[in-house]
């Protein structure tokens, strides 16, 4: 028998159909030679310390660094994953082969390596690769298998990112917790988590401690249209008020005009982050959501794998193209006036070298669950199929007036914009437009209609002075911290900017919107309608924390950079541990030698710490907390799903645990672990 396995139940049904393994047994489908089993997405994890070491249960700053001899895995402590593990090894120790048909990533292959090491399996295993899981898709890639030893390198990133994220959490939560920490108060540290706290703490510090500016700008009004002065703004009212005077004395009149035609290239496909952005941006909707959704929309095969970092396409997918837009029905006024012409290729969209492991997200032309979607999927799909039509319209051109002008020696500017051709944006006209919170009111309109000139024309206007105040930066939503992350807290306005320097953000599109939500669940910030504020604790935390390693953005964006470079063979994984080993003992170090005394107390309630940091007289470490105490403080606080959950399907609230069916309802499996709580509305 040939096993496969797949990283769901659902998944492992689609391709146990395509398979004819029709044949439905107890964890796992059968027929035709195949048998196709599932994983709950992650059914192992590393040892917790005390595993290791009977010491490493105590908290104690004694016993720190933990240092694992060398990591071990175990499986989940859960009666259903438990079982369906039996059911995954027995089958393995049967195989011929196996074909590894977990989700094409790094997480993916982690989890179904995982499971293999801890099943001890011994026989060749090939993997399936592909982007999509509709029919024409599996059946391509099972003529394609690969040898599994192919992927080592992007597995070995995977497990270098666990592994460094166990050492650096498990460490330095300890620490910070045993030397900073109030009564029963739990510090939590993360290699990414706490960099992206520091970038929204640092934003909010701007915020408050920002001292608005005055200054004017002089304006005029000659037929309708807007003119400004060409020497900015002033900063002094005196020097504002001269100009004024002097623009007084004369008629307005007209110098120069120039028009310029210019031409805007559709905007490029999309990847998970500027999805993600834009959902928030459109939506409202968080990037947990988003994720949640584009997910879903990928198993129900309507687009392809969700979880990239590129917004490229390989040139073996622009064949497929005609076929994709053919099936998109519901967009027939705008793919209708692409069919019988060849499609343009721009190596803005096509290119090979700007891909690794997957492509940019796509509709995939499927469209036989298109009437199963949720009102929030529709949304997301809508976004995805408009972005990738848009790719093959011609650019938006306009012509850019600029008309300049003088009155009593000022010299006024106006501009304005015609619409020549309106190209890709058609397909935009009437979509919602962005509501977001980061967007500056502009001075001037320079997309306005403006009067036909005539050079030398003349004639009376109505100049004045605006007194304006200077603003500080907007705080971080969800969109623009997505886009901080993604450059290492970087303000990188341009696109083409942000994609160079994605190989230097932090975390990974996947787990980006885990962090926020973590940050969320513990209290370290807190959403105010869109924006993402610190709270007191946050802030705190941050305050306490001296080492850059931990809280630097550009430097934890270089980590990240390192664990890219494992997945492409060009670093290694024992490298990367040794240096984390040696910035782990120096922070111990440091941290352990720091005698202010300080402790951040207990959170409230809301989120906010009761109290701020302050110095406690006596011993500067700590007495062990009881794991007792530990979990307690950890524990993830109860939410209420507002999606639609089954049994078997991933944990929405905690991303970890599997939904399990009890006499009482639906439960997450990581409800005695972790305390996560969940239910249907």
């Amino acid at each position: 028998m040939i096993v496969c396995i797949a990283e769901k139940p659902s998944v492992a049904g689609d391709i146990a159909k395509v398979l004819g393994a029709r044949s439905r047994k107890d964890g796992y489908y059968e027929g035709n030679g195949y048998q196709v089993t599932w994983t709950f997405g992650h059914l192992c994890q590393l040892k917790h310390p005390d595993a290791y070491y009977s010491d490493w249960k105590k908290w104690a700053m004694a016993i720190l660094p933990m240092i694992p001899p060398k990591y071990e895995v175990e499986l989940i402590s859960d009666a259903g994953i438990r079982k369906q593990f039996k059911v995954i090894e027995s089958l393995y120790k049967k195989a011929e082969y196996i074909v590894n048909c977990g989700d094409a990533g790094q997480e993916g292959e982690l989890i179904q390596r995982w499971v293999m090491h801890m099943a001890g399996v011994k026989c060749p295993v090939k993997r399936l690769w592909i982007s999509s899981l509709t029919e024409e898709s599996i059946r391509e890639g099972f003529n394609n298998l690969k040898p599994q030893k192919d992927y080592d390198t992007l597995y070995e990133a995977g497990e270098a990112r666990a592994e460094g994220d166990w050492l650096l959490g498990m460490n330095a939560t300890r620490l910070y917790t045993l030397k900073y920490g109030g009564k029963n108060q739990l510090l939590s540290i993360g290699r990414v988590q706490t960099p992206t706290l520091a970038m929204i703490v640092d934003r909010d510090m701007q915020i408050e401690n920002f001292k608005p500016e005055p200054y004017w700008i002089l304006i005029t009004k000659y037929r309708e249209a807007l003119f400004t002065c060409t020497k900015g703004n002033f900063k002094s009212k005196n020097e504002a008020q001269a100009y004024l005077d002097a623009s007084r004395r004369g008629k307005l009149k007209i110098t120069d005009i120039k028009e310029k035609k210019y031409s805007e290239q559709p905007p490029q496909l999309y990847d998970l982050t500027s999805l993600q952005v834009d959902c928030n941006r459109k939506f409202g909707m968080s990037a947990e959501k988003t994720l949640q959704n584009i997910q879903s929309l990928y198993e129900k095969k309507l687009t392809t794998y969700p979880r990239v970092d590129t917004k490229f396409l390989t040139d073996d997918i622009y064949s497929k193209c005609p076929g994709i837009l053919k099936g998109l029905r519901e967009y027939e006024n705008w793919t209708t006036q692409l069919f019988g012409k060849q499609l343009p290729k721009s190596k803005k969209v096509f290119d090979n070298s700007k891909v690794t492991d997957h492509h940019a997200i796509i509709p995939t032309g499927d469209v036989s669950n298109i009437n199963n979607m949720n009102d929030y999927e529709r949304k997301v799909y809508d976004l995805i199929c408009r972005r990738f039509i848009a790719i093959f319209y011609p650019t938006f051109d306009y012509n850019q007036t600029t008309v300049l002008a003088n009155a009593g020696g000022v010299v006024f500017k106006a501009t304005g914009r015609t619409v020549i051709n309106e190209g890709w944006r058609a397909i935009y006209a009437k979509v919602q437009k962005d509501d977001t919170d980061d967007d500056k009111e502009k001075d001037v309109d320079e997309n306005a209609v403006l009067p036909k000139f005539v050079i030398n024309e003349m004639g009376q206007h109505m100049p004045s002075l605006q007194e304006k105040k200077t603003t500080p930066p907007a705080r971080y939503n969800e969109a623009s911290l997505l886009q901080s992350m993604e450059t290492a807290g970087k303000f990188v306005d341009d696109e083409s900017l942000r994609e160079v320097m994605k190989e230097n953000g932090i975390g990974r599109p996947s787990s980006r919107a885990g962090i926020i939500e973590t940050l969320l669940k513990r209290g370290y910030i807190q959403r105010d309608k869109k924006k993402l504020i610190s709270t007191q604790a946050g802030r705190d935390l941050i305050s306490i924390i001296q080492a850059k390693m931990l809280k630097s953005p550009e430097l934890t964006g270089k980590w990240e950079k390192k664990l890219r470079d494992i997945e492409a063979g060009r670093y290694t994984r024992e490298s990367f541990m040794e240096e984390l080993k040696d910035q782990l003992v120096e922070i111990i170090h440091n941290v352990q030698a720091d005698t202010t005394g300080k402790r951040i107390f207990a959170l409230s309630d809301s989120g906010t710490s009761k109290k701020t940091v302050s110095k406690r007289a006596g011993s500067s470490t700590r007495k062990s907390l009881s794991s007792k105490a530990i979990k307690k403080d950890n524990a993830v606080q109860i939410k209420y799903s507002d999606v639609p959950v089954k049994e078997g399907d991933k944990c929405p609230i905690c991303g970890k645990g599997v939904v399990k069916k009890g006499p009482f309802g639906l439960y997450c499996s990581e409800y005695r672990t972790s305390g996560c709580r969940i239910k249907n509305k």
